[in-house]
């Protein structure tokens, strides 16, 4: 039974008067969407107005989104011009974004940059990844190394380079790498929780206001695979 995040139990990587940065839990959605399950942004607007005791309305803004069966780093805003900032930041790939999945075939090189040009299937809500490119495509590129080699799988370290829909998992997906618990892109089964094991690790930036650098690194889920990793 996976826990979902509530106001009491958020795990805060980060948190200063401009930003805050939390550990999103398999199953929380980071933004509302037509499901009409309660957002994590609506949890952290809650924890902010209790924890400062602040009057009206809390201001949040949504800097990234990670999708909902994946676990890990994400970032929101609690200034518009701390929003403004790590939007350009995004936008301009001045964040070094750190992921880690477990996937059911370990790759043949033990690590390699991958190269795609992914289309999205908005029926389905998938990417498919495209060795050449396709029209309506978009380039995607990340690199892998593998980290640790389990009885039955293998956990990967992944730097990515686009932000893509659904880029992780097309892409391993394409060199016959899918990732565990992943049905829409070739998993065996499901995992338990429903969610899939790809966790967004490390998120490093410099502040938007304070101009420091900052590392930002999140625990991974409690089970035994992750444990082994």
């Amino acid at each position: 039974m996976k826990i979902l995040s509530d106001k009491n139990n958020l795990q805060v990587l980060h948190e200063d008067n401009h930003l805050i940065v939390v550990n999103k839990r398999v199953g929380d959605l980071v933004q509302g969407d037509k499901t009409g399950d309660k957002p994590l942004s609506d949890i952290v607007k809650e924890y902010i107005k209790e924890k400062y005791n602040k009057p009206g309305e809390v201001f949040l803004g949504v800097i990234h989104r990670l999708d909902r069966p994946t676990s890990g780093i994400v970032a929101f805003a609690r200034t518009s011009k701390a929003l403004s900032r790590m939007n350009e930041l995004f936008s301009n790939r001045e964040t070094k974004k750190t992921y880690w999945a477990v996937v059911k075939n370990k790759p043949t090189k033990s690590s390699d940059e991958l190269v795609h040009f992914l289309k999205r299937n908005e029926k389905n809500n998938t990417s498919k990844a495209h060795v050449k490119e396709v029209p309506e495509s978009k380039l995607a590129r990340l690199d892998y190394t593998v980290i640790k080699e389990l009885q039955n799988y293998a956990a990967l370290e992944i730097n990515l380079y686009t932000g893509r829909h659904h880029q992780i998992r097309a892409q391993l997906s394409a060199i016959g790498s899918p990732i565990k618990g992943d049905l829409k892109y070739g998993a065996d089964r499901s995992n338990p929780d429903g969610g899939i094991h790809l966790h967004a690790r490390k998120l490093s930036f410099v502040h938007p206001v304070t101009k420091e650098n900052l590392t930002i690194v999140a625990p991974t889920p409690e089970d035994p695979i992750w444990n082994a990793v």
